[in-house]
């Protein structure tokens, strides 16, 4: 059902290279034209750069393609018509020849299907705002439940319930690794003393290992989050970025925004609540967490030979 769109990808899968998946609705969903094309674009060279190899996941008038090319990356950046496909999604986009760029949880479910150990994405989704009356959880806390693979991020998009998202990945047995950080980084901040992770790594070295033991000695199945802050001098401030959440939140409330319109809107709202420092600080966590992920993938590859 999948294709490769570059033959690296293919090879580096055949012959166990250290691999690096990427998703790609910040391609066509996450980020305006062209920060979208440079954000991923320069994923890659991070991934390149550390010794791995990137794979971007994404669909392509039906076609289920792994490790983008350059000119398929531009197609799908530039689609007007990308839709953003989770998990549930996959098989109805396909069939219809449509194109889409996939969330964590669509790129988890490639991932899983092709035994890719590796993901770099910004932030995963979670709970809610609201989730009492909305129910609003994201797949992707569902899909890190059931997937062995290490999603390097920087935590959980701040427009959540990030201290709901933590008890959530909790409940779910989702091991939490803080990189050189007790705090759970917010996405664009670094975090606060207030939402913890449970546990500290300092190297790609220790988290490999973790990794190794969890999938390998104890034959656990979920996914392994190593969280890894925003870069300093990127970052916003806890409370300009708390400010900057609470405003659009109420932007949305006001122009009734709900359901899968609401992120995009958010992350637009802050955006420009900020004169655009989210927006570079995502930029610089993208590029941060692709290649830390690689670091971790060319780490996992030593361990296996």
């Amino acid at each position: 059902m999948h294709t490769f769109g570059r033959e690296e990808v293919r090879e580096a899968l055949r012959c166990a290279r250290p691999v690096v998946a990427l998703e790609t609705a910040v391609l066509t969903h996450g980020l305006p034209r062209p920060a979208n094309l440079e954000a991923v674009c320069g994923m890659e060279q991070a991934v390149r750069s550390a010794g791995a190899v990137p794979a971007a996941i994404g669909i392509l008038a039906g076609q289920l393609t792994v490790g983008l090319s350059e000119t398929q990356l531009e197609q799908l950046a530039g689609a007007e018509d990308a839709r953003k496909a989770s998990a549930r999604d996959l098989a109805t986009v396909i069939t219809r020849g449509a194109s889409a760029g996939l969330t964590v949880a669509g790129t988890l479910a490639v991932c899983r299907t092709l035994g890719l150990r590796v993901l770099a994405t910004g932030g995963v989704g979670g709970v809610h705002r609201g989730w009492q009356t909305t129910l609003d959880i994201s797949a992707d806390l569902g899909a890190l439940a059931d997937t062995p693979c290490c999603v390097v991020c920087s935590g959980a998009k701040a427009i959540l319930d990030l201290p709901a998202t933590l008890e959530r990945l909790d409940t779910l047995g989702v091991p939490m690794l803080g990189y050189r950080t007790d705090r759970f980084p917010q996405f664009w901040s670094r975090g606060s003393e207030v939402l913890r992770v449970p546990h500290r790594v300092e190297s790609a070295a220790e988290a490999a290992r973790v990794c190794r033991a969890h999938w390998i000695e104890l034959r656990l199945a979920s996914a392994v989050v190593l969280a890894n802050p925003a870069p300093e001098g990127e970052a916003l401030e806890q409370e300009e970025m708390e400010r900057a959440v609470a405003e659009a939140v109420r932007e949305a409330e006001s122009a009734g925004v709900r359901g899968a319109a609401l992120t995009p809107f958010l992350l637009d709202a802050v955006a420009r609540i900020t004169h655009g420092r989210s927006r570079r600080a995502n930029l610089a966590l993208l590029r941060a967490n692709a290649a830390l992920a690689a670091e971790v993938a060319v780490e996992m590859s030593a361990i296996a030979s």
